[in-house]
């Protein structure tokens, strides 16, 4: 009736195989979609680091002159970023030195807030003249 040859046995993908086949393509395409993710998460944290400089450049754009600008802080909101703006005395390392010059450094740090909470802070020195 029927007879099998070799060559019959060996015509098709026994059913192991093919489970195998299927568990490499899946392993496979988990690990390609945990770099998609990973991927984007990263783009997405560096456009809200992004973001919160364009912030602080636009508010440092915006800060008073040096002979206006004064001890204490100013604080608001852009965008949906709260931002703070201090400013303070540079103390300078030499004392004797400090009488000496026409400008009197000041401290000023920019801190903005994303929605998200997290923070940016772009320490920098203006200086101011002395006697005014």
């Amino acid at each position: 009736m029927f007879r099998t040859t070799e060559a019959d046995d060996a015509a098709g993908f026994a059913l192991i195989e093919v489970l195998v086949a299927l568990m490499i393509i899946v392993i496979s395409l988990s690990a390609i979609s945990t770099l998609i993710a990973t991927s984007v998460r990263g783009t997405r944290s560096m456009e809200e680091r992004w973001a919160r400089f364009e912030v602080a450049r636009a508010i440092a754009a915006d800060l008073p002159d040096r002979d206006q600008l004064t001890i204490g802080h100013l604080a608001g909101e852009v965008f949906n970023h709260r931002w703070r703006v201090d400013v303070a005395p540079f103390a300078p390392t030499d004392a004797k030195a400090a009488g000496l010059t026409a400008w009197t450094p000041q401290l000023v740090v920019i801190t903005v807030r994303s929605p998200s909470g997290t923070p940016v802070e772009i320490p920098t020195v203006r200086l101011r003249r002395s006697g005014r």
